[in-house]
């Protein structure tokens, strides 16, 4: 049924624009877009040497590195809550609000040398267990060919099904490995076929990291074991996981193992065999052996076949809620993905690759964030290279960008579900934070700092100079503001998002106090995230009271709180009271050299090239500033961007080049968009596609894998092609001129809509929005796209659709 616009333009007619309820559902822009099928594989005509050259497998709790070797293969396994460390009960012992008060009073009196000096007494984090997320280590498998005539190699990712492949003829027998982490089961699996009978002879040894006792039993072994890993403190969980094999024909035997070392399972002359692998610890469940038994036993009950179908069907339910097609590049398909990344490193425009690349990141989402996840994704996502963790840093969570960058595609990417993890580890925080809260600055609500972990740790870091980010709990809660905006699940925002919120402004509410000079509430001591400032004695310091990046944070929050209070008819008390104070709040303002003001101190940062730009979140990802609102300000924050990233110190890395993407795709400029990355691809991308954080940063040695740019330039480049802001959506707000031919289906707008884009010689020619609830919104048309371009509003129950041309 095709409803009449003059029923809803108030007499004016669009004709270029057409409304459908569900029966008239326009399907020709899916048709179109599944042609591109062919490009959603990485693959590669040689064995993974190392770490990063291998494929990466996940089901939000189980992660693995495959090889893919031919005489022996490798798989690299993890567990995100294999964890060292423990709960540390004296991790708060420090501060409270007498010496709060003392800090806060030196400020205030302009004296910042003795208000760091408090600050370092008495807010320097504590912490004597915080462990580390680590790596279990290895299942190596060794073969034995009748003939060592190799040819035909192929190993390759299926990013839409989410199965790993290797294959490779041996003389005149093909042998095939299929590899799979499969969620709805829960399990690792893998399988290995011949194409003639009894051509399977191999061995089969766990490689283990961590120290383990052993049990050799039909066709299995048995681990178990504790975490002792004492770098960064005492504790550590307790483990256990089996290999069970499944063969069809052959025989099986146990070799005897050296002593403490893992025994060796030999399988000779089978036709096929499936190798299972689970493994649990005791974070959050006692129980964990006896799940491990039984899950174990419910994967050989289920079989190779149907747990590959349930696999398969589970990970391309979610990737094929989008496609993308940037340029007319597809046949590049056909060239390995190590050789095309090589070739774009060397400068080659591959805009397909581009695409391949936003693919690989939603896959990477589904991976590694699903709704049974026992925790969000860390600083390696689920994966961990065993550098991470030797590491001063650690493979943790850091709550000053990082973690943050993790969880900001799913929303925009049609996979909101992968947020629950995010949201759980959120309420962790928030039930741990609130000791923090009470007994270092007398406030109630929680508030969480730079970095934590799964025990509950919320306290400052080591050192004020980066441990002292007092909103980075805040600022990960702003993304549940954000689930609902992309949701309007109002029953998930009265039961899980707004008492989270609450809770956040609770604490700012306590713990803010005016600033006798100016009158604005402000937070303080606190930091603009590892940097600092100098100050007129010549000196460099960290903290002050309410830098830039605290500001923005306490607005998002409150701002949240306002709207959410409203929407539930909840808390008009404390809503009027936010109200009062989201007006005492300090401005964004711009200093004397014209850039956005890191501080609230009109001063110059003590390291101009540093990799963070935290006073620019006002801009992105929160979209407090505009060109249509704030012009003033967002040629401030370009300014501040181009002054920082000119230093010829300037310290790049991955999750930078990804916060770039997202900056200049709100300053509505695509082709900087696309040289940054280029940037990612040419300097901090690998073999498989992930992103490391490069060698000398940090102190680093080596470049080591980090997960957070990967899902930052999903997320940015969804906002190169349709951006809500001011509210209202724009198609193509940054699109670069590279990308002049392409189109997306499936992404999502801020008011449970998702939009299919097609475009040809940079205009939009086709645009397609279907609602997923009851919506109301407003669409910015482009120019060209109607007898009548600009904002226009749309009035959409759900399941119905509007189409633009």
């Amino acid at each position: 049924m095709t409803i009449n616009l003059k029923t809803i333009f108030s007499g004016t007619v669009f004709s270029a624009i057409t409304l459908f309820s569900p029966a008239g559902v326009d399907t020709s822009m899916a048709q179109e877009c599944a042609s591109a099928k062919s490009g959603n594989f990485l693959w590669y005509q040689t064995p993974a040497k190392e770490w990063m050259e291998g494929v990466p497998l996940g089901n939000g709790r189980i992660g693995a590195i495959v090889y893919g070797g031919i005489s022996q293969e490798r798989i690299a396994l993890n567990e995100v809550t294999l964890w060292a460390g423990q709960r540390d009960e004296e991790q708060n012992d420090g501060c409270g609000p007498e010496h709060l008060k003392e800090i806060r009073e030196a400020f205030f009196k302009g004296d910042v040398p003795g208000g760091n000096e408090l600050t370092r007494k008495y807010l320097s984090g504590r912490s004597k267990s915080f462990g580390t997320h680590l790596p279990l280590g290895d299942i190596t498998i060794n073969f034995d060919y009748q003939s060592r005539q190799l040819s035909g190699y192929r190993r390759d990712l299926n990013l839409e099904t989410g199965v790993a492949t290797t294959t490779y003829r041996m003389g005149d027998v093909t042998y095939t490995r299929e590899y799979i982490c499969d969620y709805p089961d829960d399990i690792l699996a893998v399988r290995i076929t011949a194409d003639k009978p009894g051509a399977i002879t191999a061995s089969f040894k766990p490689e283990l990291l961590r120290e383990s006792t052993y049990k050799a039993y039909d066709k299995g072994i048995s681990f178990e074991g504790k975490v002792d890993y004492p770098m960064f403190g005492p504790g550590g969980v307790e483990f256990a996981g089996r290999f069970q094999l499944l063969t069809d024909g052959g025989e099986v035997g146990v070799g005897k193992p050296v002593k403490g070392s893992a025994p060796t399972i030999f399988v000779r002359s089978a036709n096929s065999v499936t190798l299972l692998f689970d493994m649990r610890t005791n974070m959050f469940n006692n129980d964990y052996k006896d799940i491990l038994a039984r899950n174990m036993a419910k994967a050989e009950q289920t079989g190779w076949a149907q747990m590959k179908k349930n696999h398969m069907e589970d990970v391309s339910a979610l990737f094929n809620r989008m496609s993308i097609r940037l340029g007319h590049d597809e046949a590049k398909a056909n060239i390995p993905t190590d050789v095309r990344l090589r070739l774009v490193k060397g400068g080659a425009v591959d805009t397909d690759f581009d695409a391949l690349f936003f693919k690989y990141g939603r896959y990477m989402q589904i991976a590694s964030s699903r709704p049974n996840s026992p925790l969000a994704s860390n600083l390696q996502g689920i994966w961990n290279d065993n550098l991470a963790c030797h590491m001063s840093w650690t493979c943790d969570y850091h709550l000053d960008i990082n973690i943050n960058q993790n969880y900001w595609s799913p929303n925009k990417a049609n996979l909101a579900e992968c947020n629950i993890p995010m949201v759980n580890y959120v309420k962790l925080l928030a039930k741990y934070g609130s000791e923090t809260a009470s007994k270092l600055y007398g406030c109630r609500g929680w508030c969480a700092h730079t970095v934590t972990n799964p025990w509950g740790y919320t306290a400052p870091g080591g050192d004020v100079s980066w441990g002292l980010n007092v909103t980075g709990g805040a600022w990960l809660a702003t993304e549940l503001w954000s689930h609902y905006l992309y949701t309007l699940d109002k029953e998930w925002l009265r039961t899980e998002g707004y008492p989270l919120l609450k809770q956040t402004a609770e604490f700012f509410m306590d713990y803010m106090v005016e600033d006798p000079q100016s009158g604005y509430l402000v937070t303080g001591p606190s930091i603009s995230p590892e940097n600092g400032f100098r100050w007129t004695d010549g000196n460099g310091y960290s903290a002050s009271m309410m830098p830039t990046l605290d500001r923005c944070v306490v607005y998002q929050i409150y701002d949240a709180c306002i709207k959410a209070a409203k929407i539930l008819n909840v808390d008009k008390k404390m809503a009027a009271r936010l109200q009062k104070d989201i007006k005492r709040l300090p401005p964004i303002m711009i200093g004397k050299d014209g850039q956005i003001k890191e501080w609230l101190l009109d001063v110059n940062r003590t390291d101009p090239s540093h990799r963070h730009s935290s006073q620019i979140t006002g801009l992105y990802p929160f979209g407090q500033m505009s060109w249509t609102r704030t012009p003033d300000l967002m040629a401030a924050a370009r300014k501040a961007l181009e002054i920082q990233t000119a230093d010829p110190n300037w310290e790049n890395t991955e999750w930078s080049c990804g916060n770039m993407l997202g900056f200049y795709a709100f300053l509505h400029d695509g082709n900087a968009c696309h040289g940054w990355l280029q940037d990612l691809f040419k300097t901090f991308t690998r073999e498989n596609l992930m992103t490391v954080s490069p060698k000398g940063v940090a102190l680093a040695p080596e470049d080591i894998f980090s997960f957070d740019a990967t899902e930052a330039s999903v997320a940015a480049i969804c906002d190169m092609l349709l951006q809500s802001y001011d509210g209202a959506i724009e198609f193509l707000p940054a699109l670069p001129d590279v990308w002049k031919d392409g189109e997306v289906k499936g992404v999502c707008a801020q008011g449970a809509v998702t939009a299919d884009l097609k475009w040809q010689d940079s205009k939009l020619q086709r645009a397609v929005i279907h609602a997923q609830k009851d919506t109301q919104i407003n669409v910015i048309i482009p120019e060209g796209m109607s007898r009548k371009a600009g904002k226009t509003h749309f009035s959409l129950k759900a399941g119905e659709q509007v189409v633009i041309e």
